[in-house]
């Protein structure tokens, strides 16, 4: 049985079969090519979040694939009692890369950010030292699992799964007497985002990095490095970390890695990997051959597509214009972030919400971050053409907003009531396409106008 091209069933199935974690967008895609995603129904979207800055190389890139495919027909899985060619190829190319010399592959960006906590206490543990403490900043994010919940700087992730895991210090981002401050004895480790992206895209300063690897070095304390979103090209470097000339003792890599495919790492110094002992730590699935086989791929797209080269590129173009756009729209605060991950803060006229529902119905996709913030992070391989149409369609926005009710405003309340989406959840996208074609905020033309590269 396949429901693929089927909307309300696949709606129906997710609401009664699927557990609701999710506060899903009433549309869903079958495939994808270069930068666009098609759905159910043929509409063609423009990728401006790159499934949250996973999809680096965009869709059914021909290397990426072709890996994965031949791969799939040999071995998909081979368990870690034996050597994984693919596995020690793509460790190979990251310690190449970066300041490490050991490499711990898993799953996701959040068992990479446990097997970093758990190697800063084990380092430790081994030398007969009592040091376990980890400083994390306030409103930083490194995942969901229970260590990395007490290790996440909000307490809307973890308040509800209290008693958290302790050892957990937090301290205002950016503000190195604080952490100065917060370090004691029992300090293990500092845990940092160079970029926060969660929280709404905020850079660290560069003279707060240095100044925290500075402190590390004093105190001895091991400096980790959470680049689960920045890595692999995102910021215009292969690392972030590389952008402010401080390495760390322990990164942490996953997103981007595998291209799509699920895959997560940890790289550390050798000093440093001897506080992993054999039976310490381990993943079933890590350093699958399928995995691997795609990280090297995208690894082998890095080395040969100069890609690097055109993120800096395509960043610098679409900074300048949406910096040009906020001198023309009071309603932009701030432009944030570095390479292609982007934050736009919008005034109290606009809602991040409103703002992503509005782009989506002119086929452009963003995330939104808390009430004001929307979040861009393109595939990598974006055109200065792409990111204009982008552009245009928030062009095309911004200048119908007028007052405190604006054209979110009217979104808001053109959308069915929880109630209605319960009560019938076939009718849910129907009704809300007819609501928002009353408010006049759908336009079928409108993919035509901003959809200037058929890629």
């Amino acid at each position: 049985m396949s429901i693929e091209n089927d909307f309300t069933l696949i709606r129906d199935y997710d609401y009664n079969y699927c557990l609701q974690v999710f506060n899903l967008l009433p549309v869903a895609f079958v495939k994808g090519r270069g930068c666009y995603l098609y759905d159910t129904e043929g509409r063609k979207y423009l990728d401006m979040i790159g499934g949250i800055a996973v999809n680096c190389l965009g869709y059914n890139h021909p290397k990426l694939t072709s890996a994965v495919t031949s791969q799939a027909k040999n071995l998909i899985h081979a368990c870690n009692y034996y050597y994984i060619p693919q596995k020690s190829e793509l460790a190979y190319r990251l310690c190449r890369a970066s300041f490490a010399d050991k490499v711990f592959f898993c799953n996701s960006g959040a068992e990479a950010n446990e097997a970093a906590i758990k190697l800063a206490r084990s380092y430790y543990y081994y030398k007969d030292i009592k040091k376990y403490e980890i400083i994390t900043a306030d409103m930083s994010f490194h995942g969901r699992t229970m260590g990395t919940v007490a290790a996440t700087g909000q307490e809307k992730f973890s308040r509800p799964f209290e008693p958290n895991v302790p050892g957990f210090v937090h301290v205002p981002y950016n503000d190195i007497d604080a952490m100065i401050k917060a370090v004691n004895p029992y300090t293990a480790a500092i845990m940092l985002e160079l970029i926060q992206g969660e929280s709404g895209v905020h850079p660290a300063d560069l003279e707060y990095i240095q100044a925290v690897k500075k402190l590390c070095v004093e105190k001895k304390i091991l400096l980790i490095f959470d680049e689960v979103q920045t890595g692999v090209g995102r910021t215009g470097k292969m690392f972030c970390y590389q952008n402010y000339g401080v390495a760390p003792d322990i990164m942490t890599l996953a997103k981007g890695l595998g291209g799509g495919v699920p895959i997560g790492a940890m790289l550390t110094t050798n000093e440093v990997a001897t506080g992993f002992r054999p039976g310490d730590h381990g993943s079933t699935f890590g350093g699958n051959p399928l995995a691997c086989a795609a990280g090297n791929a995208v690894m082998e797209a890095f080395e040969e597509e100069n890609i690097i080269d055109n993120v800096k590129d395509v960043s610098d173009d679409l900074f300048e214009k949406l910096n040009k756009m906020r001198t023309k729209y009071n309603c932009i605060r701030s432009v944030r972030g570095k390479g292609l991950l982007i934050g736009i803060e919008f005034d109290d006229t606009i809602t991040a919400q409103g703002m992503r529902e509005q782009l989506l119905s002119m086929g452009i996709l963003v995330s939104a971050i808390g009430k004001s913030t929307i979040r861009l992070a393109p595939p990598l391989i974006i055109t200065k053409a792409q990111t204009n149409q982008f552009i245009k369609a928030l062009d095309k926005i911004l200048k119908n907003v007028s007052g405190p009710k604006s054209v979110f405003g009217r979104i808001k309340e053109a959308l069915p009531s929880k109630k209605q989406i319960k009560d019938s959840a076939s009718g849910v996208n129907k009704a809300k396409i007819d609501k928002l074609d009353e408010a006049g905020l759908t336009d079928k033309k409108d993919i035509d106008i901003i959809d200037e590269d058929d890629d």
